[in-house]
């Protein structure tokens, strides 16, 4: 039997019975659990390549608090959900809270099929018992208000075929929403290949994305395609395109316009067919007035815009990140460290956060450097850390932030953080309304 294993929850015994003929006929071994409440503890102890999970529908919504409880802990398991019926709201709302995809309660043995190969591009899907590796999937963590929103809007542009740039500060993680819209679009079979613009200088531009023939210059000793080519029926991610020189960007636009490419040296016409996304941490509009970037380029890659927030204006998803990058540490040092305690995660809200989500990754693995006692205390946190903490501690701290410290503080407890900050229930209750503070279910 093959090695991987699947693990199932809540289908009902017609369901079950389904999924594990289908399942056992490919090959897979199947862990099955009658209730939602065995997923997390099931996840950590058979590591299933994928997770299958009935869902309850509630009127018109579905009852996602079982997907919320695996993604505080587990942000690259791929999940099914079966559903009653599937509507827009349905698939929109599972796929903000981390569903990877979702099948109809009478679903049939390809519709299973397409899902496999959808959720485990890399798992071959037919008779062969050969076991094949899992390809992480690309999560993006955080349950603040304008991270749901953005995963809203990004899974609509995903069903759509358009150009989308990519704003937001270095390290927010543009290259992860990048993958994130081609993992759930059409083309996601096909692949998704990066380009960094910024380090390709001029003289490599047309041989790097469209590819020469044999003989087209000096050392050229045999064909080869571009980067165009390459992503081919899938997705071209073109990094800080807002560092490209004029004459490269105009070759992009004639390209991305034409949908056609030449290699170079060569006169045979090449199609193209890719989706073009961009992402930039500069300012475009001002780029374009100053004259450093085409205007035409970038009306044609603005047709879907999406900007990043930086960490230090969604400080509620620090608890759910430090979650999600101490347990990659973990399982790189085989270690088990638990969380933040109060006082570090108090010293994680205070801080501005210039590098964004990267600065805060590279903090997790330098306390685990520390060796911390678990869970990781203040005093484990690296002096660099420290000492930039220190320096902006001289500025007082926002309202939002002050909320924020006395929430994580008390554990989410409201009447005590209504006490630590002298105010009342209502006027807490006011504030998290006016700084979009979700009410922390899930903030670790």
């Amino acid at each position: 039997m093959n090695t991987i294993s699947i693990l199932t929850a809540a289908l009902g015994e017609l369901q079950e019975q389904r999924v594990k003929k289908i399942l056992h006929l490919k090959g897979y071994q199947v862990v099955s659990t009658s209730s939602h409440m065995e997923l997390p503890r099931q996840i950590r102890k058979i590591k299933p390549a994928l997770v299958i999970m009935g869902l309850e529908q509630t009127d018109s919504t579905l009852d996602l608090a079982a997907v919320h409880a695996i993604r505080c802990r587990d942000q690259q398991t791929p999940i099914v959900v079966v559903v009653p019926e599937i509507s827009t709201g349905h698939v929109l709302a599972a796929m903000r809270a981390g569903v990877n995809d979702y099948l109809q309660y009478q679903f049939c043995h390809d519709d299973l099929r397409a899902s496999l190969t959808r959720c485990l591009p890399t798992a071959r899907c037919d008779e062969s018992n050969a076991p094949q590796p899992v390809a992480p999937q690309p999560a993006i963590v955080g349950d603040s208000r304008c991270m749901q929103d953005l995963k809203t809007y990004l899974a609509k542009v995903a069903t759509t075929d358009s150009t989308l740039l990519i704003t937001g500060e270095t390290g927010t993680g543009k290259e992860l929403a990048a993958a994130y819209v081609h993992r759930h679009s059409p083309r996601a079979a096909k692949p998704i290949v990066c380009v960094n613009c910024a380090a390709l200088p001029d003289s490599l531009v047309e041989s790097e994305l469209f590819g020469f023939e044999k003989g087209a210059f000096t050392g050229a000793v045999a064909a080869k395609g571009g980067k165009f080519e390459q992503a081919a029926d899938g997705t071209l991610f073109l990094d800080e395109i807002g560092d490209m020189s004029l004459s490269a960007q105009a070759k992009i636009l004639r390209i991305i316009e034409n949908k056609e490419s030449y290699r170079l040296g060569g006169l045979r016409r090449i199609p193209v067919n890719v989706r073009v996304i961009a992402a930039t941490n500069q300012n475009l509009e001002e780029l374009v007035k100053a004259g450093r970037f085409r205007e035409d380029l970038f009306y044609r890659l603005t047709v879907a815009q999406i900007t990043i927030p930086p960490l230090r204006e969604r400080k509620e998803d620090l608890a759910q990140l430090g979650e999600f990058f101490i347990d990659r540490m973990n399982r790189r040092f085989a270690r088990d460290v638990q969380g933040f305690t109060p006082q570090a995660q108090t010293a994680l809200i205070a801080y501005h956060w210039p590098g964004n989500v990267r600065e805060l990754k590279n903090l997790v693995e330098a306390a685990f450097i520390n060796l911390p006692v678990q869970p990781i205390a203040q005093m484990d946190l690296p002096s660099p850390f420290k000492n930039r903490l220190n320096a902006t501690r001289t500025l007082p701290p926002s309202e939002r932030d002050r909320l924020l410290a006395a929430l994580y503080a008390t554990r989410w407890n409201k009447s005590k953080a209504a006490r630590k900050l002298n105010w009342s229930r209502m006027t807490l209750y006011r504030k998290m309304a006016k700084y979009a503070i979700a009410n922390g279910q899930n903030a670790g």
